[in-house]
């Protein structure tokens, strides 16, 4: 009679959560349509121009050599905001502008809100390196975090696999994961002090300095030729230093001591 009992709950039970409409329906059925709007789009064979003004030929030719475009950088991000809850509203409502390919919940679940071959916005102004538009080359990951708080046990090791299917999926270079506070240094701090970059440097995902003992700076070596060389835009260079430090060694106080300039230089002969 128990085992009976139980199981008609357990029947009740599924056919209650099978009846729970999805709250994310609407936006779902607005990503499929914009999908389709861009699919249409690439299966569009360039046009067959026979008077113009260019000097294309009567006939167009396609080349059989090509593939899609690919990320090649990792950006990783804090949502400063109070629950993945919220975060996933935020990336839903239009008036925002804004998104990710990935948020991390603090129980660990992945949502993979965009395909990985489409242009997320969640680096907004930024550049690293000689690149200005980190959105079109980069795939975007927030974790859940208000920017105050140490990151839990279970995202981290989410973070950790996602990462390795994305290196190996789309042969990213360890030096191109990075934080949105390095390539924006004047507008934002995230991942915040707390992410632990080396840990995810040990295992592959970014580049961290060896032991500095006996390194002497070269005296024409200034820091910002340091930072630049890493990919730090150094416009304003206060900001710079800032990320530098945050990443690097977990604070951002704005001065370079002269242990911290060794590791500067130390990691601009790596990058």
């Amino acid at each position: 009679m128990k085992i009976f009992l139980i199981s008609i709950f357990l029947f009740v039970l599924t056919g209650i959560n099978s009846c729970t409409p999805n709250p994310y329906a609407k936006t779902n059925r607005q990503y499929k349509k914009q999908a389709r709007s861009f699919s249409r789009i690439l299966r569009d064979i360039p046009t067959e121009p026979r008077t113009d003004n260019l000097g294309f030929p009567r006939w167009w030719v396609g080349t059989t050599n090509f593939n899609m475009r690919k990320p090649n950088f990792v950006i990783i991000h804090h949502t400063a905001q109070n629950s993945c809850a919220q975060t996933l509203e935020t990336f839903t409502i239009p008036r925002t502008q804004v998104s990710a390919h990935y948020v991390i919940c603090k129980d660990g679940r992945i949502h993979h809100m965009l395909n990985d071959y489409l242009r997320a916005w969640h680096a907004g102004i930024s550049k690293w390196g000689s690149l200005t538009d980190v959105n079109s080359s980069s795939i975007g990951i927030e974790i859940d975090n208000n920017g105050f708080e140490p990151f839990t046990d279970p995202q981290l090791n989410s973070l950790m696999r996602l990462l390795d299917t994305l290196k190996k999926k789309y042969t990213i270079p360890a030096s191109n994961f990075i934080g949105h506070s390095d390539i924006a240094p004047s507008r934002k701090v995230d991942p915040n002090i707390y992410f632990p970059w080396k840990r995810l440097a040990d295992s592959g995902f970014g580049l961290w300095y060896a032991d500095t003992t006996g390194i002497v700076v070269p005296e024409s070596l200034s820091n910002l030729q340091a930072l630049r060389i890493i990919g730090y835009d150094v416009k304003d260079s206060t900001a710079a230093i800032s990320a530098f430090k945050r990443h690097f060694l977990q604070d951002s106080i704005s001065i370079l001591y002269e242990a911290d300039r060794k590791i500067l230089y130390n990691l601009s002969r790596l990058y």
